[in-house]
C-alpha cells in the first residue's frame, strides 16, 4: 500500500547545515571561503534556497 506523504510548505535545503558552508562562516578568510563565496555565485540550490528566505522574509512582515 502507497500513502502520499501530505506535502509541506516548508522546504528543506541542505544549504541550512552544509558543512562547507559553517567552515567558511567560521573562518571568512580562509580557502574553504572563497571556495564557498565561488560556489554560492552559480549553485541552483544556494539560488533556491535564498529564494526562499526572501519570501519567509515577505510572509513576515506581511503578518
Amino acid at each position: 500500500m502507497k500513502t502520499n506523504p501530505i506535502p509541506s510548505s516548508e522546504k528543506n535545503f541542505d544549504c541550512e547545515t552544509c558543512p562547507m558552508r559553517q567552515k567558511a562562516e567560521n573562518n571568512p578568510k580562509s580557502f574553504m571561503a572563497r571556495l564557498w563565496r565561488w560556489h554560492t555565485s552559480w549553485c541552483p540550490g544556494w539560488k533556491a534556497y535564498q529564494t526562499h528566505l526572501a519570501e519567509q522574509a515577505q510572509r513576515q512582515q506581511g503578518s
